[in-house]
Formats: C-alpha cells, structure tokens, sequence
C-alpha cells in the first residue's frame, strides 16, 4: 500500500471492522485496520477505523454502500457477541 491512505470507515468494534476489511477484499480493494480507542483487554470491542489507498477511496464506499442493507444491525449485534464468547473474558 502506499502512503496515500484515506479514512473510509469508522466502526465500534474488531468485529464490523473485520467485515468491512472482508467486503473490501472481496471487491479487489486493500485496507488496513486500526484500533481507535482501548487495547488488547478489550478484546473485540473498542473503535476502528478502516483505511483504503487514496485512489480506491471511491470503489471501497460504493463497495460499502452496495452492502450496507446486506447486513443489518442486529447481526453485526449478533457477530460481535459470537466474536465475544470466542475470545472468552478479558484478562485482567
């Protein structure tokens, strides 16, 4: 990837953050996920922001919009649980 990268999407967890990078590669599109806010003993949860190269910015929101109905908002709910349970309880 080059320097040139572009916010395309800030989201609450690791969860929606893995889905968004999913659909994006499933388009073509490169991107690289960084935690926003918390730490590892956060586990899944915490804010991430998803980054694409500045001359994919386009695609990867049309990507986006196009699946944006595909997944509603209580399974991202449900993933993030699952995801929560596999990870098992935070140490601490």
């Amino acid at each position: 990837m080059s320097d040139e990268l572009e916010i395309v999407r800030r989201v609450a967890s690791a969860t929606e953050a893995d889905l968004i990078q999913s659909l994006l590669q499933d388009a073509g599109v490169e991107s690289v996920l960084q935690r926003t806010i918390g730490g590892p003993e956060w586990g899944v949860s915490g804010g991430q922001t998803v980054y694409v190269q500045r001359a994919d910015l386009e695609r990867a929101r049309a990507v986006l919009a196009a699946d944006e109905d595909a997944v509603s908002e209580e399974e991202l709910a449900r993933l993030s649980e699952e995801a929560g349970r596999e990870q098992g309880p935070a140490e601490g």
